[in-house]
């Protein structure tokens, strides 16, 4: 069956997420660890917690996706904010342990005129050092859309940063359409090719989640503006090609168009009926 969800808001708990999937007929589904801007994390609910994890497992819910927030800047010039990442994404990785199917997702930053491979070289060494903490929650990588000085604009530098983290067991990637399509990568025309390239620099093996989102820009734009699903210039059929895709269908799909509950129920039956065609 087609594991797909959205993104939710945590602000109520574990267990109201988990009903609000279920009541759009999700499966998974995605959530920010904190405010997306920064702040602190709300304090952890045990019994929410544990109500959620006999729910997830009454109701089939698997695999969901922590989202670490926008603000993190892993290869930042500044000391102090690449230590601000460092010690958010512990904290969010110590939460983590409570939910032992969740993985963690975050952007690998900007390097802001320090250069690539400065950025990659910070990046790698946070995650060395998160290692030694010896968290068991698998880390995503994200791919970016190339705006300004992000890093993770292509395949070849995620590869690099995963080349450089000594223990990369615990380390993979999700794939954002919006994001590898702005990024040059024609996921509507080429499909095949790109997961070919991806496999050729990183590994499938590598790939464990993707977020599904439409574009609002052409191809190649590195503007990242996500769009509803069909809405935008990588259309219907390529997702639907997407969900299908022998090598990808047993991903968790996630998806963060611009949408309210409702418009997401409506995305997922939609791909859920061409998933089943």
């Amino acid at each position: 069956m087609l594991r797909i969800g959205c993104h939710l808001s945590s602000s109520k708990g574990f267990l109201a997420m988990g009903k609000e999937a279920v009541k759009i007929g999700a499966n998974t589904f995605q959530f920010f660890t904190r405010n997306p801007r920064g702040g602190k994390a709300k304090a952890l609910d045990p019994e929410d917690i544990a109500a959620y994890l006999d729910f997830a497992k009454e109701h089939g819910l698997a695999q969901i996706l922590a989202h670490a927030p926008y603000v993190l800047n892993p290869c930042a010039k500044d000391e102090g904010l690449r230590q601000f990442a460092f010690d958010t994404m512990c904290d969010d990785l110590s939460r983590l342990k409570y939910i032992p199917d969740a993985m963690y997702n975050f952007h690998p930053g900007s390097h802001v005129k320090q250069g690539t491979e400065t950025g990659i070289a910070y990046i790698s060494d946070m995650l060395n050092r998160i290692n030694e903490k010896e968290y068991q929650t698998v880390i995503l990588l994200e791919t970016m859309a190339g705006k300004g000085t992000e890093i993770g604009r292509n395949f070849e530098e995620l590869r690099k940063i995963i080349d450089h983290v000594e223990d990369s067991s615990r380390l993979g990637v999700c794939m954002d359409t919006c994001h590898v399509f702005d990024g040059g990568y024609d996921i509507v025309e080429h499909l095949e090719q790109v997961m070919e390239e991806f496999d050729r620099i990183i590994g499938l093996n590598r790939l464990k989640a993707m977020h599904l989102n439409d574009s609002m820009n052409k191809l190649g734009s590195h503007k990242d503006r996500h769009e509803k699903i069909g809405e935008g210039n990588i259309g219907l059929p390529a997702f639907c090609a997407i969900v299908t895709h022998s090598k990808l269908r047993h991903l968790p799909f996630f998806l963060e168009t611009p949408n309210d509950l409702d418009g997401y129920q409506r995305e997922i039956a939609l791909l859920r009926k061409e998933a089943e065609l």
